[in-house]
């Protein structure tokens, strides 16, 4: 039978489409497992055979600022829900970043040099356990335990101390003479669970936290004058603070406007503890995967909060806590004010999962439960994009528990999304674009690695054109961008909330953030993800040529990169007026390397403009098209 030309033409072309159409997603031999286990589904959601483990903590720690001395007791249970029998319990012992001859990613003052963390009693059941079997190695811990089968728990008590970093400030150490930043100060279990067992990757100062979700009661002791906050609530305000600052503190919690809880007369005047030679700070948090503590003798503390679930009428506490000489900060309580109103009601309109969240001047930029530690910055933009970046991790990977060490995209791409989208909403003058143009500068290159590579495998994060900043930050938050382009408000955040729901309080991997999106949204993604976040290749778009028959104009966009971007379209007429056009990246959804733009005008076109700030191409040279009039 002889097959008509237009009929053959056709059945080429759908086999050409074909493949992107039915795209599935490479998966690995130890992912697919988790499938074959029953621990993880392809509907994104947690498998009928999803476990993780847990623990209890009861910490005390003793801090002494002359000497930086920490000195810790805890006590722990740790419950084994896995389906394995445990013969080792593996340990982080983060501060051991600063030991001598530790390996690690980022520059440590050789002042900053200790001996690690120095554990002077390990018990286990009662019993005591050798310090000689103890498999210290840099920042991981190896413990020999009698075997611990499926849903046993053992008890730990550690006695241990160490001396906190007064300089080579990384994520913690001392901010200046009075004030102090404190993570990462205890021995914790370590993160067992259904891909890899024991999380072995040890903490280089470069790649970020894997923490299960525990519950955590901790106290820290200070000497007199002294202020502690920290992940959780605080439980005994009256023992620690006089009792006008704890009345303060009560309004704060139930006002919308901002109540000054410490100002400078205050710290003039003194008398804002109670007067012991030493405080007992004492906290509780349930459900966190970490705790940190913030500690000074003069910073202000301005603290304000709001309804951040109407149904319920739930409220949280923002808190801003500073050094008086940094202006900038003064303005901080109303930026993370407002950070915390966006994220429950905008984006991702989830209700901000804790009861307060405090950004503390330090010398960082850095997330933890309920914290951030910040550093103070030159220009309002920088603060306010700072402030939405740190406190957007409370979604991930604190309240939706994503992996940082292996997959740094899982987080730090929605916090580079809030960047773009929260700090214009604080304030509508500001447009933040940071760091699209140093995507532009690599992508295509050797270093521009496909997204899906492990964050473990990726060159350090020194330098910002390395392979961990630009997949870690910038293509993930871009493809978010795209996606909520092409599928709309309305289901992108059905997919987002999808996620949330399946995997708040628990360990997600790449494949069940793909798979809640496609089965929240009710779009099979895959062809997106995998030109995204699996295939090499650039962004490349250009004007190919531009016809018009009177009235009808086309302009014809040529797919020059792999990556599939957003057209947008800027065309001016020689009366100086304009218009634009835009098309989602869904343009390029079946493999086409073409598209056609057709609009209808009766003016004459003077230019053709390809792009926008948020839409990277490594070749701007063939986007602008000027007519010859």
């Amino acid at each position: 039978m002889k097959t008509p030309k237009i009929i053959l033409s056709l059945f080429l072309v759908g086999l050409t489409y074909m493949p992107y159409a039915q795209t599935t997603l490479p998966v690995p031999r130890n992912i697919q497992a988790t499938y074959n286990g029953g621990t993880r589904s392809i509907s994104g959601k947690p498998g009928n055979n999803y476990w993780q483990n847990s623990a209890d903590y009861n910490l005390h720690v003793h801090f002494e600022p002359a000497t930086r001395l920490i000195s810790g007791v805890e006590e722990i249970t740790y419950t084994n829900n896995s389906p394995d029998t445990l013969k080792e319990i593996v340990f982080k012992l983060y501060p051991n970043l600063y030991q001598k001859g530790a390996v690690r990613l980022t520059k440590i003052d050789p002042a900053n040099v200790n001996d690690g963390v120095q554990i002077s009693q390990f018990v286990i059941d009662g019993k005591p356990l050798a310090k000689i079997a103890l498999l210290i190695d840099g920042t991981n811990m190896r413990v020999p335990v009698s075997p611990l089968p499926p849903k046993q728990s053992l008890h730990f008590n550690i006695d241990y101390n160490y001396v906190l970093n007064k300089g080579s400030h990384n994520r913690t150490g001392e901010v200046d003479s009075g004030a102090w930043f404190i993570a990462y100060f205890f021995p914790r279990i370590t993160v067992y669970d259904d891909i890899d067992g024991w999380n072995m990757h040890p903490y280089n100062g470069s790649q970020e936290f894997y923490n299960d979700f525990c519950n955590f009661k901790f106290s820290i002791s200070v000497p007199k004058d002294y202020i502690v906050w920290a992940t959780g609530d605080l439980k005994n305000c009256g023992e620690v603070l006089s009792p006008e600052y704890c009345r303060r503190l009560a309004i704060a919690e139930k006002s919308d406007e901002i109540t000054t809880i410490i100002d400078s007369t205050d710290l003039k005047n003194g008398n804002i503890t109670t007067n012991h030679p030493e405080n007992t700070f004492r906290f509780e948090a349930k459900n966190v995967t970490d705790v940190a503590v913030a500690i000074s003798n003069h910073y202000l503390w301005k603290s304000s909060s709001l309804v951040v679930d109407s149904a319920s009428g739930r409220r949280t506490r923002v808190d801003a806590v500073f050094n008086p000489q940094h202006r900038d900060f003064y303005e901080v309580v109303n930026f993370a004010r407002k950070v915390v109103e966006l994220m429950s009601y905008k984006h991702p309109a989830w209700p901000f999962p804790y009861s307060h969240e405090t950004v503390f001047n330090g010398l960082d930029m850095m997330e933890y439960p309920m914290m951030a530690n910040d550093t103070s910055l030159s220009l309002r933009s920088e603060t306010i994009s700072l402030t939405s970046h740190e406190i957007f991790h409370t979604m991930f990977p604190f309240y939706v528990g994503t992996n940082e060490t292996k997959y740094g995209w899982m987080d730090e791409g929605w916090a580079r999304l809030a960047n773009w989208f929260i700090t214009h909403m604080v304030d509508t003058t500001l447009v933040d674009t940071g760091t699209i143009d140093l995507y532009e500068k690599v992508a295509g290159n050797e270093v521009d690695l496909p997204v899906i590579t492990l964050t473990t495998e990726e060159s350090n994060d020194l330098n910002p054109l390395s392979s961990f900043r630009i997949n870690s930050y910038t293509k993930p938050a871009l493809s978010y961008l795209y996606v909520k382009d092409i599928l709309g408000d309305e289901l992108f955040y059905k997919g987002l909330h999808q996620y949330i729901r399946n995997w708040h309080g628990r360990h997600p991997m790449p494949y069940d953030f793909f798979n809640s999106m496609n089965a929240g949204s009710g779009v099979n993604l895959n062809w997106f993800w995998k030109r995204w976040f699996f295939d090499n290749g650039a962004p490349d778009l250009a004007i190919g040529k531009f016809t018009e028959d009177k009235d009808k104009k086309v302009i014809l966009v040529e797919m020059i990169g792999e990556k599939p971007l957003p057209i947008e379209l800027t065309i001016t007429y020689l009366d100086g007026s304009s218009q634009k056009i835009h098309r989602s990246a869904a343009a390029w959804e079946l493999g086409n390397r073409t598209m056609e733009i057709s609009f209808e005008s009766a003016k004459k076109v003077k230019e053709i403009v390809l792009g926008s700030p948020y839409v990277p191409d490594i070749n701007k040279e063939d986007n602008h098209l000027i007519m010859q009039n």
